[in-house]
């Protein structure tokens, strides 16, 4: 047999491993290892490429943020957030569930991952939406559909990631993601109070400027950790991991002296759940980079853009990136997506005019539209852990928020201005 039978048989015997649950760190590993073998590649490769995969300052951010969520979390902030959300939008059909999406966005403002604003505002928020009178089912639809901006509003593990591979200035990408992230949110907010409208969902609040005064004068924490995360970053006092150490300090204090709902006892269990998170992305990071080598080494990337180049016209090889990112993203988490893909997709986007950090937001917009995409869809599974709910259960009532998210992707790809106009004033 040719290697390129091998490795044919290799990818579909890896692909019936997923399909059966195989955790997908094992997945891309054994991958690795078959095709390094076929093709003479040293074993020897993997673990010094896995050891230098993560040897990156930037990716100090990664565990810290995840921290910041968990801390933010014990300390009620996320609660008060909440809580201010539903005072603003409460008056509206569906209000609870804007508030819901609402809290998403102000929570991934300060935590960066969309598996922590899932699981942190959806806990929170889920059991209030069904008391509230909503279907249970599109409750948890709800929070697993705004935790996908957990990696567009910055500050955002992934836009580092990003920026490491692609070699892009971090800040300039988070600029880049404050309207698009925004935008998302907006147009969830929109499907929220139409599907809610269509079922008389959810009991009407009066708007009070007073009390929506009151519930911001309590949520002061989580708009400080906003304001330093940002004022930090952009106005250079720190960089973007530095920030999410002082993030976690800040949050740390405030919990222990402030709210005082963090107790000394309850530390170790919340470093404990952190790491728990942070020790399975770290690992799936480092394999991904060692699969990105092979695809350059296979030529995969070459023969992408010989294919999309030859092709010639910006929108239509704009869009076949777009469909390969969505579809990557069905079956992947957004990091092995941003560490395979980026380095090959990124160059041919560029060679038919699209702006790099443009690009970047339509790659991770994409990504993380993946995360309500069966058949993997990360924040499904994450609402259907912690709300008891089956995940096949809540696929139906996730396609309103796709749909709305695919039309707000598509205007983000044809209008650049809304990822490029900021960066105009505060990039780098």
């Amino acid at each position: 047999m040719t290697d390129g039978t091998l490795i044919g048989l290799v990818t579909f015997v890896i692909v019936g491993l997923f399909l059966i649950g195989v955790p997908i760190f094992l997945v891309i590993g054994l991958w690795v290892v078959g095709v390094s073998i076929i093709i003479d590649f040293s074993l020897a490769n993997i673990g010094v490429t896995l050891f230098q995969g993560l040897r990156f300052f930037g990716l100090l951010a990664l565990p810290l943020f995840i921290l910041t969520g968990d801390l933010i979390n014990a300390a009620g902030i996320a609660k008060r957030l909440s809580d201010f959300a539903y005072s603003v939008v409460g008056w509206m059909r569906g209000g609870m569930g804007m508030a819901t999406l609402g809290a998403c966005g102000l929570f991934a403002a300060i935590s960066g991952s969309n598996a922590g604003t899932t699981a942190t505002i959806g806990s929170i928020m889920q059991p209030e939406m069904v008391k509230n009178g909503y279907d249970e089912r599109f409750s948890a639809a709800t929070a697993a559909s705004g935790g996908t901006v957990g990696i567009i509003i910055p500050p955002s593990i992934i836009f580092i990631v990003y920026g490491f591979m692609m070699n892009l200035s971090i800040s300039d990408l988070f600029i880049a993601g404050m309207v698009p992230g925004a935008l998302m949110v907006l147009v969830m907010m929109l499907a929220c109070n139409w599907v809610a409208r269509r079922n008389r969902w959810g009991t009407l609040i009066p708007f009070r400027p007073g009390d929506s005064l009151r519930h911001a004068g309590k949520a002061y924490l989580g708009f400080a950790t906003i304001g330093v995360v940002l004022y930090g970053i952009y106005s250079g006092k720190f960089s973007p991991t530095e920030a999410a150490a002082v993030t976690v300090g800040f949050t740390l204090i405030a919990g222990l002296l402030i709210t005082r709902e963090i107790k000394f006892r309850n530390l170790p269990a919340i470093l404990l759940r952190s790491g728990q998170i942070a020790g399975m992305l770290a690992p799936l990071i480092a394999i991904s980079v060692v699969m990105q080598q092979l695809l350059s080494v296979l030529g995969v990337g070459q023969l992408l853009n010989d294919l999309l180049l030859g092709l010639g016209n910006y929108y239509l090889v704009l869009g076949i990136c777009m469909v390969i990112i969505l579809v990557a993203g069905m079956v992947l988490e957004s990091l092995p997506i941003t560490i395979i893909l980026a380095p090959i997709l990124a160059p041919i986007a560029q060679n038919v005019g699209v702006d790099p950090v443009h690009f970047s937001v339509i790659f991770l917009v994409g990504a993380a539209i993946g995360f309500i995409t069966p058949p993997f869809g990360l924040n499904l599974y994450v609402a259907s852990s912690i709300t008891g709910i089956p995940y096949l259960r809540l696929v139906k009532f996730i396609l309103p928020y796709f749909f709305v998210l695919v039309l707000c992707w598509l205007t983000i790809a044809l209008w650049p201005s809304l990822s490029l106009y900021l960066v105009s004033f505060g990039g780098s």
